[in-house]
């Protein structure tokens, strides 16, 4: 039996509350502390503690004549999370499925979630037909190929995050040693591309290259996964050329000229 506790009315009304503020603040572009609490039907002091919490966030932000708030940049931040992982997926969609008809085998894009990678488009080969479906789906960082990459070119904090973390043992292939899994993130950076070979399922190898924005800067992670009997260590180097050129192709129409 779970020891999770369902939160109590009070704290659902507040968190209703605080996303009623932000529409008001959407729709109005800018409101008071008095005119929030009207349109919410609570007293002032309430209105207030909300905002103080959104503001808190970076949710809200009080305007030059303080008293005034409006939307902040926390929600720009959300946004533009959410509008870059649906660019990514419609960007990449033509090189994953060429690169899926190439190798036969089934081509991810995942982007970083906190402390996870998540899977958020799926191509699949002819010889990937009883493959799992990806999408959606949080894997490790430290044992996916995706995983590594995103990693690799994380900022330090997550890094250091990560890395001063027990990491979980799926397989006796995975690396659970922060050295280790630094030296391979190392070499990532170094060559571009990272690969798994049997570290997060018994029989899976995978091979991940970034995708970059308009920036620059790591916006996903382009990979390749299939069976250990066809998609052999032998071949990493060789598989990795066509995966770096299909994530090239995916930065390329994200924006990035470098």
């Amino acid at each position: 039996m779970s020891n999770e506790r369902e939160p109590g009315p009070a704290l659902v009304q507040s968190v209703d509350r605080a996303l009623s503020i932000l529409e008001i603040l959407a729709h109005r572009r800018a409101a008071g502390v008095t005119e929030i609490g009207k349109e919410l039907g609570v007293h002032k002091s309430t209105a207030f503690r909300l905002l103080a919490a959104l503001e808190n966030r970076g949710f809200v932000e009080q305007a030059q004549d303080r008293g005034t708030y409006r939307l902040g940049l926390g929600i720009v931040r959300l946004a533009g999370s959410v509008a870059a992982q649906l660019d990514v997926s419609r960007q990449g969609h033509a090189a994953c499925e060429q690169l899926a008809a190439e190798l036969g085998e089934t081509v991810n894009i995942a982007i970083l979630d906190s402390d996870r990678a998540v899977n958020v488009s799926q191509s699949r080969g002819a010889a990937s037909v009883a493959s799992h479906d990806w999408i959606g789906k949080q894997t490790p960082l430290h044992a996916t190929s995706s995983g590594k990459v995103l990693l690799a070119f994380a900022p330090a904090a997550v890094r250091e995050s990560v890395l001063g973390q027990p990491l979980e043992r799926f397989t006796v292939a995975t690396v659970t040693g922060a050295a280790e899994l630094a030296a391979e993130l190392d070499r990532a950076r170094s060559t571009g591309w990272a690969f798994t070979a049997e570290e997060y399922e018994v029989g899976l190898n995978a091979i991940a290259a970034p995708i970059r924005g308009a920036d620059g800067s790591v916006v996903a992670a382009l990979s390749v996964s299939g069976p250990a009997y066809r998609l052999i260590r032998a071949a990493f180097p060789e598989v990795a050329k066509q995966v770096l050129a299909a994530a090239d192709e995916v930065s390329n129409r994200m924006g990035w000229v470098g």
